[in-house]
């Protein structure tokens, strides 16, 4: 992309800032400047007039002028063949050192006397114009005749070549290029100036517009009866800058116009729609065989694939003739994927639409028409007519944590809202926390928040954002199965730690068992298809039963005390798999020694509930019934550890026992997916001594301890560590009463409790027990 520092000028205002600094700009917001080239003018070359135009004597191509230079007349010959009396010129005068290095000196050219030479575009440093001597109008700004050419920014301009990425459409314009550097130095873009006579003849009188599909394509017309057009010093001088040539003058400014403002216009005969001058000319928005959206005339020739090229037909070719301007967007993502789909013959103008053009079609069309009707005699009709397309707008969110956070500096929302501005982009939605970024449609490259952090940080400037150290971190590299893995380890060495042997099962049982002793098994649409053996023949509910199997195996095999536990899987009738751990202990404590006389005591309820606890940690037992038969109807509980239900700690019935030939036996099932795996945190207690002491109460039979512990809990009574029951008694003569005992520790964080202390704890557990329950001291 080229620009020039008068053109971007004619958009934005650089007053003040040097083309050195618009060029690191250019390289600081990611516009990466490939070259910078100065058109210098030498001094002693002045404006002129050429006042008379005469044939030389003895030379068929040469012409003697006289020439106005402001500090008198002189004698020119001339060998260029558009050198006339009255025009404009560019004059070296005696003295002046061309750019070839050729000294200007006074000589005779065919025995004439030559005072100075009219200079062509390419003597004096400026690219070749290609036809002669330069006729210079009003279009390069105000000048006097003598004046140094080398005071005109026109003639004395600095090009910029800047290498733009594939995403960067939006800057293949002049404005486009002015855009972002008003987002860089702060500067507005000049806006269009749109005008229209509503004096004028309507455009509808001659021009009709319809359409076959709902196409995405936004389209625009205007027309007028081109006269006399003249392209301006300044068209022709900026098109030779940026390398362009086109075969007619009207092409020539289209081009112009595009690479100024970005919008793809494009001029239509009005004589290929039709030929009847009184009749409408009539445009149909349609598809052609490809699919591709296309502009036709009533008799169905395609006057130009709308993006991708336009057919010599409908081009302009009288330069004196109606004509209707057409300005177009369609989206680049569209045309791309149908190019690629479809390979058809494209113009230099897809290349702009590909990429991405300017959709601001009014303002675009009004720039070609006013600057048409400035160096012509054409007239212009009234209004125009445009085919639209509702095209979805983008909106990112995006917090300023998000973009302080990706940027890794703290950015102003001031200086946000800001650039976001100057770039286009829509913030007035926008929260005090939240900016709502409208993106304009001229930004296709603009989809997410990362995006709005790149703009921001490009207009910010990376130099500015203050560097920060690297913080490097290794990866976890260890995932969710580890940590399953890791749990389950733990789990199985503090049962062998608690003298349970693990037992190994497979996750198939016989189902005719499990149905006998109340376990819900796999539904008959979801049964085993292919069992091992008919004994194994469903998948486990439960793990209690292959527990029961493996003591009764072991005791036959002469234990007399059995130990085991297992974490395996277990399935709902869904089928639905889960994991459990399973205890069992049956027979005797211990093996016989010394210390027990031979007579080891056997397993009972309390000291397996210890046991489970050494494993898992410290639980609580509540009032529970199991939903199957294997438990005995009075020794069964549901066991909590902080309030979370784990599953169901129990004695064997009596009955089952006997039929799998074990002893006093105990099994315990907890969900292995509740038990505690995590960081432990230590807290601080108290250095200073705890204190005991008992209680009797003497309470109904038939009241709970559940319902003392609650009432004690919740009194929230100062100094009390913890309590729990240490006896029960019942007798005769206590009728329907029994005696419980509790032990209370007692301590402070400040002090060591003394006697008084104590007792006042004591006289309000008993106030709360009296008063709420009814029940006392024995």
């Amino acid at each position: 992309m080229i620009v020039t520092r008068s053109w971007l000028n004619e958009w934005i205002d650089l007053s003040g800032i040097s083309t050195e600094d618009i060029a690191k700009t250019f390289n600081s917001i990611g516009l990466e400047v490939d070259r910078v080239h100065e058109y210098r003018v030498p001094k002693k070359i002045v404006f002129g007039r050429v006042l008379e135009c005469e044939k030389h004597p003895d030379a068929d191509k040469l012409n003697v002028c006289k020439v106005d230079i402001g500090s008198g007349v002189r004698q020119i010959v001339c060998g260029a063949a558009n050198v006339r009396a009255g025009l404009d010129v560019v004059v070296a005068t005696v003295g002046a050192v061309m750019p070839s290095g050729l000294a200007i000196k006074p000589v005779k050219l065919r025995g004439i006397a030559s005072d100075g030479m009219i200079c062509s575009a390419g003597e004096i440093g400026l690219p070749d114009l290609g036809k002669g001597i330069m006729e210079l109008d009003a279009s390069i700004g105000k000048y006097e005749i003598g004046q140094e050419v080398s005071e005109n920014t026109i003639l004395n301009d600095d090009l910029i070549e800047i290498e733009l990425t594939a995403n960067r459409g939006d800057c293949l314009s002049i404005r486009g290029v002015a855009r972002d550097l008003s987002a860089a130095f702060d500067r507005p873009v000049k806006e269009y100036v749109v005008t229209d006579n509503d004096e004028k003849r309507g455009v509808g009188r001659i021009l009709a517009l319809t359409h076959e599909h709902s196409l995405c394509v936004n389209l625009r017309y205007k027309a007028l009866d081109l006269k006399e057009l003249t392209l301006p010093m300044l068209v022709t001088l900026r098109l030779a800058q940026i390398e362009e040539k086109r075969d007619t003058d009207v092409e020539s400014l289209l081009y112009y116009v595009t690479q100024s403002t970005g919008v793809i216009l494009r001029a239509y005969a009005r004589d290929f729609f039709t030929s009847d001058k009184e009749s409408v000319a009539k445009l149909t928005v349609s598809e052609d065989a490809k699919a591709f959206a296309c502009i036709k005339s009533s008799t169905n020739k395609i006057a130009s694939v709308i993006g991708v090229n336009q057919s010599d037909d409908s081009k302009v070719k009288n330069e004196n003739s109606t004509l209707f301007l057409e300005a177009s967007y369609i989206p680049p993502d569209v045309i791309s994927k149908k190019m690629a789909d479809n390979k058809v013959e494209a113009d230099a103008m897809f290349y702009r639409t590909s990429r991405g053009s300017e959709p601001e079609l009014e303002g675009g069309l009004s720039y070609c028409v006013d600057l048409i009707e400035s160096c012509s005699s054409s007239s212009t009709y009234g209004g125009s007519i445009e085919h639209l397309y509702s095209f979805k707008e983008k909106i990112v969110k995006v917090t300023k944590q998000e973009i302080d956070e990706i940027i890794g500096a703290n950015i102003d929302k001031s200086v946000v809202t800001k650039i976001m501005k100057n770039l286009g982009f829509d913030t007035s939605k926008s929260s005090p926390d939240v900016f709502v970024i409208h993106v304009p449609q001229f930004r296709h490259d603009i989809v997410n928040k990362q995006d709005i952090v790149e703009e921001i940080v490009r207009m910010v400037g990376i130099d500015n954002i203050p560097s920060k150290p690297f913080l490097l971190e290794e990866e976890n590299r260890l995932e969710d199965n580890y940590f399953e893995y890791k749990k389950r380890s733990i789990y199985r060495h503090r049962g062998a730690q608690s003298g349970f042997f693990e037992s190994v099962h497979f996750i198939f049982d016989e189902k005719k068992v499990l149905q006998k002793y109340g376990f819900e098994t796999t539904k008959e649409e979801l049964e085993l298809l292919n069992p091992i053996v008919q004994t194994l023949d469903t998948l486990r509910p439960t793990l209690l039963t292959g527990l029961l199997k493996a003591a009764s195996q072991n005791v036959k095999n002469g234990y007399a005390g059995v130990s085991l536990f297992e974490i395996g899987s277990v399935f709902t009738p869904l089928r639905e798999e889960s994991l459990n751990a399973a205890f069992l202990m049956s027979g005797n404590k211990e093996h016989e020694n010394l210390t027990n006389g031979g007579r080891p005591a056997e397993v009972d309820f309390a000291y397996f509930t210890q046991k489970i606890a050494d494993v898992v940690g410290d639980v609580e037992l509540k009032e529970y019934k199991t939903a199957h038969k294997l438990s005995h109807t009075y020794q069964t509980a549901q066991v909590l550890q902080n309030g979370v239900v784990l599953g169901e700690l129990f004695r064997v019935h009596p009955e089952v026992e006997k039929e799998y030939g074990l002893q006093r036996t105990f099994l315990c099932e907890l969900d292995f997916s509740k038990l505690f795996y995590g960081l432990k945190i230590a807290k601080k207690t108290s250095k200073y001594q705890a204190s005991f002491r008992d209680l009797s109460l003497l309470m109904p039979k038939d009241m709970s301890y559940e319902k003392v512990k609650n009432l004690i809990q919740a009194s929230e009574i100062p100094n009390l560590i913890r309590f729990y029951p240490v006896d029960r008694y019942t007798d005769e003569t206590l009728g329907d009463t029994m005696s419980l005992s509790l032990r209370f520790v007692l301590q402070s964080d400040e002090k060591t409790l003394e006697e008084e202390d104590i007792t006042a704890v004591m006289d309000k557990i008993l106030q709360e027990l009296d008063s709420e329950l009814g029940i006392g001291l024995r």
